[in-house]
C-alpha cells in the first residue's frame, strides 16, 4: 500500500516519522485520524514521543526489527516510552546527533556515514543486530537522507552511480532502485516512510514517482 499524506503541510515525512517493521515512532501533536492512516498502511503500532524533546524523530532516530538508535541528546523518559515496546533503544554516542539522517539500515544490514566513530559502530551493530558499513551515496554522507531502506529494496537518490547501487543492494542485502518524491525532491529518505508493509511519501509525488518508489520497494499493489 503506498499513500500521499502531509503533515501540517509539510511533504517531507522522512524527517518527522521513524518506521521499521515492528514500530512507528511519530511526533506527540499528531492527531488521531493521521495516526490511524499511518497504522493502517505501515501496519505497525504507532508511539506518539519527541526524541531529544524535538518532534523530528525521523532526523533524530533509526531502526530495525530489533530496536532503535537515538541522538546522544535523547532523554531518559523518551528511551523509557519506547522500550516499552519491547525493542532494544540506544543512544548513539557520536558528535552526530542526526542519527536518521546518517544511518541507512534494515533487518539486513546498515551504511553509515563515514565519519561514524568506531565506538558509535559498535553500538549500532549490537542494536540492530546487523553488519555495518561505512560509505557514501551520490557523494552524500547522509545515507538516510538520499536513501530508503525495508527489507523488500532500497530506494535511492537518482544521481547514484550503478556501483554504488551494487554496493548498496549487498549491504542490504535488498534489491535497489534510484527515483523521487515530492516532484523531483532527489532527497528520497527526507520524503519518504516505508516499512515491508507499506510507503508514505507527500503529498506533492507524482503517479509515475509512486510507481517507481512502489517498484523499488517491492510493491505491486494499485496505487491510492
Amino acid at each position: 500500500m503506498i499513500r500521499r499524506i502531509d503533515l501540517a503541510g509539510n511533504p517531507n515525512l522522512g524527517v518527522s516519522i521513524a518506521v521499521t517493521d515492528k514500530m512507528a515512532l511519530v511526533p506527540p501533536n499528531l492527531g488521531e485520524k493521521m495516526v490511524g492512516v499511518i497504522e493502517e498502511c505501515l501496519q505497525v503500532p504507532v508511539i506518539k514521543t519527541p526524541i531529544s524533546g524535538s518532534s523530528l524523530a525521523g532526523a533524530l532516530a533509526v531502526g530495525n526489527s530489533r530496536g532503535f538508535l537515538l541522538s546522544k541528546f535523547a532523554f531518559d523518559n523518551e528511551i523509557k516510552e519506547i522500550k516499552k515496546s519491547g525493542l532494544e533503544v540506544e543512544r548513539i554516542p557520536d558528535r552526530l546527533t542526526a542519527v536518521g539522517n546518517i544511518i541507512l539500515a534494515n533487518d539486513h544490514g546498515a551504511l553509515v556515514n563515514p565519519l561514524l566513530s568506531d565506538e558509535s559502530i559498535k553500538v549500532v551493530s549490537e542494536t540492530l543486530d546487523v553488519d555495518v558499513v561505512r560509505g557514501s551515496i551520490a557523494k552524500f554522507k547522509i545515507n538516510g537522507s538520499v536513501a530508503v531502506a525495508t527489507n523488500k529494496g532500497v530506494l535511492v537518490h537518482p544521481s547514484a552511480t550503478s556501483e554504488e547501487i551494487e554496493f548498496l543492494e549487498k549491504v542490504m542485502k535488498v534489491p535497489a532502485d534510484v527515483g523521487t518524491v515530492n516532484q523531483g525532491t532527489r532527497l528520497v529518505g527526507a520524503g519518504t516512510v516505508a516499512n515491508s508493509n507499506g510507503v508514505l511519501v507527500g503529498s506533492k509525488t507524482t503517479g509515475p514517482e509512486m510507481a517507481r518508489i512502489e517498484e523499488s520497494l517491492g510493491f505491486l499493489e494499485g496505487l491510492l
